[in-house]
């Protein structure tokens, strides 16, 4: 029996503290502000279409280098751009890692943009040649 005093005391202090009045008014109605993710999204892509950026496809990796130290790397990013108003936009899932962890994966990526670490006897010797006397041979 003691328990359920306790319960309905309990009960009476809620209902008095949702009130707005003295006893016999209305209680006051808590709207629930839902916050839907999505809208912020679309307004976001709505401002973005009205500044004109267009999708840039097959981009498979996007990084950030910080002051810090540390470093933001995007894998299978959508990279969009508007190049009139100097505007980029990046999205997609993100790490962020520290610069000495990734220094071997960036050496092994400049490596490959420079030609796979080829010797430079592929490239010809031009030093010594006039290029305009072979141009007016050529005409």
């Amino acid at each position: 029996m003691n328990r359920q005093q306790d319960t309905i005391n309990r009960l009476d202090k809620a209902k008095q503290s949702v009130r707005t009045g003295g006893k016999g008014s209305v209680r006051r109605k808590i709207k629930k502000q839902r916050k839907v993710p999505t809208t912020d999204d679309k307004k976001l892509q709505s401002t973005l279409k009205r500044i004109g950026v267009n999708t840039i496809p097959q981009i498979d990796e996007v990084t950030f280098f910080k002051d810090d130290g540390s470093v933001r790397i995007f894998k299978n990013p959508k990279v969009q751009a508007a190049v009139n108003s100097n505007t980029f936009v990046v999205t997609g899932q993100s790490e962020v890692k520290q610069l000495k962890d990734i220094l071997p994966h960036l050496a092994k990526g400049l490596e490959t943009a420079q030609g796979g670490g080829k010797d430079d006897d592929e490239v010809p010797d031009l030093t010594g040649i006039n290029f305009e006397e072979i141009a007016k041979e050529q005409k």
